[in-house]
């Protein structure tokens, strides 16, 4: 007889975002406007209009990096139907991150893989980084503009321009993510954890947004703990390319 699920705990993972570069995650624009940036960076409509980074935007980027770590990536979100043997970590994926809607699984999948163990937390602007911005009286975001270069003469076209708004390097935000412990976890929820921090260190390997080949969107995670107890040497030490 299978055992039964039961939630043991829920963890919180806290830390600080840091952006090396200049990063642009967008919103959509209900109307254009002459002579307006082409690309702006999402806000919060009842923060002041501040930028944040959107869970979403963390857990799908983490989830299509591991994905492409397992060896089995394809078009579609990875699902149940994708585990192997010879793929261990298809596995993990799905019970840290959970299957798509169109996946119908038996009752001994669902025993087997659980509910989705992480739920991501959109990131705010550090109020200490915000405070320091208003007091030197600088800017929340910048706006970068783009040419095209003429590949024979090398240098920049003419008639092509693109701007686009980033919160700069040097921002920060506030990192935060949940972690759902099962009784079937092994080794207590380590080897779960373990995966995620792969993910994680992942994207500091690779970036945040739009625009990535250009150098956007850089980051480092700093101060990490969990449950209030400092994980940061452990997760600097993760290599994500080591089971």
């Amino acid at each position: 007889m299978a055992q039964q699920l039961r939630l043991e705990r829920i963890e919180l993972i806290t830390g600080t975002i840091e952006l090396l570069s200049g990063l642009c995650i967008g919103a959509s624009e209900g109307e254009i406007r002459i002579g307006g940036v082409d690309n702006q960076v999402i806000r919060n409509a009842h923060d002041r209009g501040r930028p944040y980074i959107p869970g979403s935007s963390i857990k799908g980027k983490v989830r299509s990096l591991l994905e492409w770590r397992s060896g089995a990536v394809r078009s579609e979100p990875l699902g149940v139907h994708d585990m192997s043997e010879s793929r261990p970590l298809v596995r993990s994926i799905l019970q840290l991150f959970g299957v798509g809607g169109g996946d119908q699984l038996s009752d001994a999948e669902a025993q087997d893989l659980g509910p989705s163990r992480l739920a991501f937390w959109d990131a705010q602007l550090s109020r200490e980084w915000v405070e320091r911005v208003e007091r030197e009286n600088l800017l929340l975001t910048e706006v970068k503009t783009e040419n095209r270069i003429d590949r024979i003469r090398g240098v920049a076209g003419y008639g092509y321009l693109r701007q686009t708004e980033r919160v700069p390097a040097g921002a920060r935000f506030d990192f935060r993510l949940s972690v759902k412990v099962l009784n079937v976890d092994a080794d207590d929820g380590a080897a779960l954890r373990h995966v995620l921090y792969q993910g994680l260190r992942l994207l500091e390997m690779d970036s945040l947004g739009g625009s990535g080949s250009r150098g956007y969107g850089k980051l480092k995670l700093r101060n990490l703990a969990l449950d209030g107890a400092d994980v940061q040497a452990d997760f600097d030490g993760t290599d994500p390319f080591v089971a």
